[in-house]
């Protein structure tokens, strides 16, 4: 399985359809809480699904339960919160949740994914950290 992260932000929907189109991608997967306003963009969760099956004719699916809570995505935004006390924070959620083997469980038919986040020029996204966190399960598989 190929995992790849872009972002909502900072991009045009011709770059962000270029990527997924050259990944091959047959899933892209949002994992932002809160993807419906107009600040999206092209990115609304409505528009994201429609463009994603029409342009890459690929599956769309929203998905927080590999999200941040609310309060933690809160005291990142708004708080002050260091990233690496963030990932740290988020890496304990997705354990309480186990919701990494449940990706794999709701998602391991695909080949190819694209984790839909928020980075910026000025900030980190959960997507990343998510990804690296479905790296490391599926090598300790493989070794397994």
């Amino acid at each position: 399985m190929d995992i790849n992260v872009l972002s909502a932000y900072q991009t045009t929907a011709e770059e962000f359809f270029d990527k997924v189109i050259a990944w091959k991608t047959d899933l892209v997967l949002d994992v932002r809480l809160k993807n419906t306003n107009q600040l999206a963009g092209f990115t609304k969760q409505e528009d994201l699904a429609y463009f994603t099956r029409v342009i890459a004719h690929a599956d769309y699916a929203h998905d927080v339960e590999f999200s941040p809570s609310k309060t933690l995505l809160d005291q990142y935004l708004d708080h002050g919160m260091s990233y690496e006390d963030y990932f740290a924070a988020y890496k304990k959620e997705m354990e309480q949740r186990d919701a990494i083997p449940a990706f794999f469980e709701k998602y391991g038919r695909y080949r190819s994914i694209a984790i839909v986040g928020t980075a910026t020029d000025k900030r980190r996204s959960h997507a990343e950290e998510l990804r690296v966190l479905l790296e490391e399960h599926l090598a300790a598989q493989a070794k397994a």
